[in-house]
């Protein structure tokens, strides 16, 4: 179904990799000679799944303590990355803020759902101002689960009286993106804030 464009009164932003640059390479760039071995360090403690429990809310000395028993030779990398987890963080994404500054102008309800440990996100709420334009904000640490279950969107759907139908979702995970499709969202896989800017203009909420 083709939503209306002049139906649409809300985006929703995910923030890592959309508005908020974020990598763990920021830290171990720091800590290992080259990406190469950050890479095969990563694959090897199963980075990826172990920090998507972070983001649905399990506790961090927890969860360190359960990696670095696992991978002993590995503790001192694994401690560093709570230690030093503001390491990881980047700045903001100047295009994206950019996109957010016009939409806000206009007066457009913007909104945002995240995966982010709640710990930490405390960390990037302080650092990065532009988290205030938003509404809302829905982190995954805080509800108990992350995206791209469908619980968490059901979650943002119910807390902030969302309708998916007159609202635009834009991701750069395309898994997000196909869950959103599936509620109803008009969803966009975010790649650069200029693509984001053409194609928030072709469904009408920003000038061509």
């Amino acid at each position: 179904m083709t939503v209306s464009p002049a139906r649409l009164d809300t985006v929703v932003f995910d923030l890592g990799g959309v508005l908020l640059d974020w990598s763990p390479h920021y830290l171990y760039r720091k800590l290992l000679p080259d990406d190469a071995a950050i890479d095969a360090y990563l694959a090897e403690v199963r980075f990826a799944d172990w920090n998507a429990t972070l983001d649905a809310g399990r506790p961090w000395a927890e969860a360190v303590e359960d990696l670095a028993a696992r991978h002993p030779e590995r503790r001192e990398l694994i401690e560093a990355f709570h230690a030093r987890w503001p390491e990881t963080l980047g700045g903001a994404i100047e295009g994206t803020v950019a996109v957010m500054a016009d939409l806000r102008s206009t007066g457009i309800r913007l909104l945002a759902l995240s995966n982010w440990a709640a710990e930490t996100f405390r960390t990037a709420r302080d650092r990065f101002e532009v988290l205030d334009w938003f509404d809302g904000i829905t982190i995954s640490g805080e509800v108990g689960v992350g995206k791209p279950d469908r619980r968490i969107f059901e979650h943002f759907i119910a807390t902030f009286e969302v309708d998916p139908a007159a609202a635009v979702y834009v991701d750069d995970m395309p898994a997000n993106v196909e869950v959103a499709t599936s509620l109803g969202f008009r969803a966009i896989r975010f790649t650069d804030p200029d693509a984001l800017r053409d194609e928030l203009a072709d469904l009408g909420l920003l000038p061509g």
